[in-house]
């Protein structure tokens, strides 16, 4: 198939279009959707939420969808979950899926099954006691289930530090014979997977083939990130090595599935669903000068947006680079722990690194850093300055300190 040859600047409107971030985002209120309805249809948009627990704000998955979604509050993905619209696993990472793909995870969940086999095994007595009171009991929190045995757990290195039911619970949520079925806080709630699946969904997971399920999963894949290539070793969310990933794309390419993409000041090629071609190339043609930052609306990103998910992707496109330093010693870190790209209209112009204090309803900005080839004009301070005071105001702060 030929390849479509575009600029960068379409290439990029047409991936922030596509991941609900290019103006006017209020258009997604404009479906007669709200509330519960609106989260789990940008879920659905958007394949997944990636999930982690780190909360220099929010967790990642409430800071990804009140970047997309006007007045979003982070209860109602809990009640998402809660009422089984969607489910946890893994995807790019830990991520949050809309219900109806359950089926097509099967042979991932299997491959889990078969790696935990063992662990389960010899912890048989404290799982099968988990299991039994989540049967007789319902849903119950992790902090139900006490234990005074220690084990190695998956973050611990010489010293047995973990709690066997911790322990067991995490093995058992990985071989999907249970799952989380609410969260509170850092709280997780979970129950047994055969009650809080629908049973058509468990039949159609039974019954799928893993050929079938891995060619969804592939073009899943594809919606998730519309934009990519082949050196991404998370390509397909599937173990393949390079040279399978390159097959891959060969086959969708001429099967007419994928079209190869030429982008302007690139050697390398990317690819796009065919299905969306018509939408990169009318980017293509409606695109004018580059706008000026200070008329563009400005969002904060964080950590692991799924905007964010390859940093190849994000040289290549938007010409910025990007690393999460929460695992860089604090003394070696360029921008801060938490530092949140900053996107102003199709392009990202920095970096925010905020703290917020709950309890005190302070949000505390430890800098604010702009590109140096972005011009930082009076238009733009005072738009970045109210962009943070509404970044607060969603979340909760009243307050908003002075930053660097």
């Amino acid at each position: 198939m030929m390849a479509i040859q575009v600029s960068k600047r379409a290439l990029r409107r047409f991936l922030l279009e596509t991941q609900l971030l290019l103006e006017p985002r209020k258009a997604l209120t404009d479906q007669g959707l709200n509330g519960k309805r609106l989260v789990r249809d940008v879920i659905g948009r958007l394949e997944c939420v990636q999930i982690d627990p780190v909360s220099a704000v929010r967790p990642n998955q409430h800071l990804v969808l009140a970047a997309r979604i006007p007045g979003y509050e982070p209860r109602l993905l809990n009640e998402l979950l809660r009422e089984h619209e969607v489910f946890e696993y893994f995807a790019n990472a830990a991520c949050v899926i809309p219900m109806e793909d359950y089926p097509l995870f099967e042979p991932a969940r299997e491959r889990m099954r078969h790696h935990t086999t063992s662990a389960i095994e010899e912890l048989r007595t404290v799982a099968e006691q988990v299991l039994d009171r989540l049967r007789k009991e319902g849903p119950l929190p992790a902090k139900a289930f006490e234990s005074n045995e220690r084990v190695h757990g998956y973050w611990d290195n010489v010293k047995a530090k973990t709690k066997a039911s911790s322990h067991a619970i995490n093995l058992l949520s990985d071989a999907a014979l249970i799952r989380i079925v609410g969260r509170e806080g850092n709280q997780r709630l979970f129950d047994v997977t055969d009650r809080s699946v629908p049973g058509e969904l468990l039949q159609a997971a039974e019954k799928m083939s893993a050929e079938e399920a891995q060619h969804l999963m592939m073009l899943k894949y594809f919606r998730a990130y519309r934009v990519f290539e082949p050196s991404d070793p998370r390509f397909g969310w599937q173990r393949l090595n390079a040279a399978e990933r390159r097959n891959a794309v060969e086959r969708y390419v001429n099967s007419g599935v994928l079209t190869p993409v030429e982008v302007e000041g690139l050697k390398q090629l990317y690819y796009v669903l065919s299905s969306d071609v018509e939408r990169v190339m009318a980017h293509q043609h409606t695109i004018r000068d580059e706008g000026k930052e200070g008329d563009a609306a400005i969002s904060f990103l964080p950590p692991l947006d799924n905007l964010l998910w390859s940093r190849k992707r994000l040289v290549d496109l938007f010409d910025f680079e990007y690393r999460w330093e929460m695992y860089t010693p604090a003394i070696k870190r360029k921008y801060g722990y938490y530092a949140m790209p900053i996107l102003a209209g199709d392009r990202l112009i920095g970096r925010m690194d905020p703290r917020l204090n709950d309890k005190e309803k302070h949000l505390d900005v430890l800098l604010l850093q702009i590109e140096p080839h972005i011009k930082v004009t009076a238009r733009l301070r005072n738009r970045l300055e109210r962009a943070v005071e509404t970044f607060a105001n969603i979340h909760g702060a009243r307050t908003v300190s002075h930053y660097k």
